[in-house]
């Protein structure tokens, strides 16, 4: 994507902010201690991280701050949609994966999507933190950032929640699901 693209208009600015504005009031419980001004504040100062969070919101993970890094003072925004955001659905997990499929192929990977979106994918820690919050991924499942010794062997990590538990799954990078989608995290 051009630089151009991921400036958003003043129009667009104000209806993101609005959203999570909306969001961040309403899941008091996802974020205590943390008050929305001092967010707003920030993301007004960095354009790129808003023009992320728009991208997360329009594939359709209601983004929502979940917490402050203690050590470089950033709000955490994670993908709070109650299933996998469904735009970001059917793929398999990075471009080495992609490629490799000879037919099929699935119309993108988790590791590109969100690189593009400029964000990161959870990893296993932040996924399991994500679920205390509430219960997420019960009828869908989310790669996570997978070890490079699982990957260079293959395989790739994913989560989900049954049975009132979180498991994690392994599966062929290259494999991919209807029901199987992404999470990201964004600090700003």
């Amino acid at each position: 994507m051009d630089k151009v693209s991921r400036e958003l208009s003043n129009d667009q600015k104000r209806d993101i902010l609005k959203v999570l504005q909306s969001r961040f009031e309403k899941n008091i419980d996802r974020h205590k201690g943390i008050n929305w001004a001092d967010v707003q504040a920030k993301l007004e100062t960095k354009p790129s991280k808003l023009w992320s969070l728009h991208e997360m919101e329009l594939t359709g993970g209601e983004p929502d701050v979940v917490g402050m890094d203690e050590t470089s003072h950033e709000y955490i925004f994670f993908d709070c949609s109650p299933e996998s955001p469904k735009d970001r659905r059917s793929i398999c997990y990075d471009r080495k994966a992609l490629d490799s499929r000879k037919e099929n192929k699935p119309r993108d990977s988790a590791l590109d999507m969100a690189a593009a979106m400029g964000i990161d994918l959870l990893t296993e820690a932040e996924y399991r933190s994500l679920q205390e919050l509430g219960s997420f991924d019960l009828k869908t499942s989310s790669w996570v950032v997978t070890p490079p010794e699982i990957r260079r062997l293959g395989g790739a990590l994913f989560c989900d929640r049954r049975y009132d538990t979180v498991f994690t799954y392994h599966n062929g990078a290259e494999s991919y699901y209807t029901v199987r989608g992404f999470r990201g995290v964004l600090k700003v």
